[in-house]
């Protein structure tokens, strides 16, 4: 199945000059939030496939106005084609704001789905705004990953954890790709294909 993973940033390859045969095979999409509500409405509607979003700390608007055609999985855990994808928005605590979350409130928000992983045999998609701490996460508070999803990947062992916030052009030795133990992590910004088998 391909996957078309988006965070971050509105692609002028995709937004501008869309080609519908480019992504004609992609059979899903996941957004990993900070992008604008009319991007990933644009996207659902030209690619036809389905897309589950979780809102990055820039996404206030989403609370008035949500992505027309998308689903939110924040704080959730979907199936789609057997596939088991749980989703965390928001970034660390830096001003008090919406999407914002102090490590204990992100660790409550994980716990709230312990019966669901239970019940679905945990999850093969960890889908997150915001990195695990020191797993691709900054060094600024903004930018400091989580502790509670460094737990899920030990504890689960998801094949591929996702996220964005931390932008590609950052850092010079930035890698979009990387491993942490049975999971590979990948960094969503801009966009990148995902081919799950």
């Amino acid at each position: 199945m391909k996957i078309l993973l988006v965070s971050d940033k509105e692609e002028p390859y995709i937004w501008d000059y869309f080609d519908r045969d480019r992504f004609a095979d992609v059979e899903l999409i996941l957004s990993c939030g900070d992008l604008k509500a009319e991007y990933l409405s644009f996207l659902v509607t030209m690619i036809h496939a389905p897309l589950f979003y979780v809102p990055g700390n820039h996404n206030t608007d989403y609370l008035k106005n949500p992505p027309e055609g998308c689903v939110s999985v924040d704080g959730q855990i979907m199936v789609h084609k057997g596939v088991r994808i749980a989703g965390f928005g928001g970034s660390y605590c830096y001003s008090k704001q919406e999407f914002q979350y102090t490590e204990e409130q992100m660790k409550k928000k994980v716990n709230k789905l312990k019966t669901k992983f239970w019940r679905q045999k945990g999850f093969d998609i960890l889908m997150t705004h915001a990195p695990a701490l020191g797993l691709g996460d900054g060094d600024d508070l903004c930018h400091r990953g989580f502790v509670s999803f460094k737990m899920l990947l030990d504890k689960y062992s998801p094949r591929y954890f996702i996220h964005g916030h931390q932008h590609l052009n950052y850092r010079s030795n930035q890698p979009r790709i990387s491993q942490y133990k049975d999971t590979q992590i990948i960094n969503a910004y801009g966009y990148h294909i995902l081919d799950y088998k």
